[in-house]
């Protein structure tokens, strides 16, 4: 098949315009994660959102596992979110593991210094 100027120029604009979509989009999500993170605004991600217009449309997948993210960080940042991991803890292991810990400072100290 032969194409004019005219269809690959028609063609290569819609591959450009399609791209720029998602670009758009990724700088959308980015934008939604660093309001999540309380990270600074990039005026890059600014700029070609308002270029792309009303094209931008986010997968709600993937707006959701931001939101989703955004909820459980707010209920982990919670007093209440602290209180359960503190009775989720296996406080049996917690403290073999420092003792664990204690036993092995203690032997690398001994190693070290021969007034121990």
């Amino acid at each position: 098949a032969s194409y004019d100027g005219a269809t690959l120029k028609v063609t290569e604009m819609e591959r450009d315009s399609e791209f720029l979509v998602k670009k758009a989009e990724r700088a959308t999500l980015r934008t939604c994660l660093r309001d999540k993170y309380r990270l600074p605004k990039s005026e890059q991600d600014a700029n070609l959102m308002e270029s792309a217009g009303d094209d931008i449309d986010v997968p709600e997948e993937l707006l959701k596992m931001v939101d989703e993210d955004a909820t459980e960080e707010e209920e982990k940042d919670s007093i209440l979110g602290q209180i359960q991991n503190l009775q989720n803890m296996d406080m049996d292991q917690i403290k073999e593991k420092a003792s664990a810990t204690m036993v092995e400072m203690k032997s690398k100290a001994e190693e070290k210094c021969c007034v121990m």
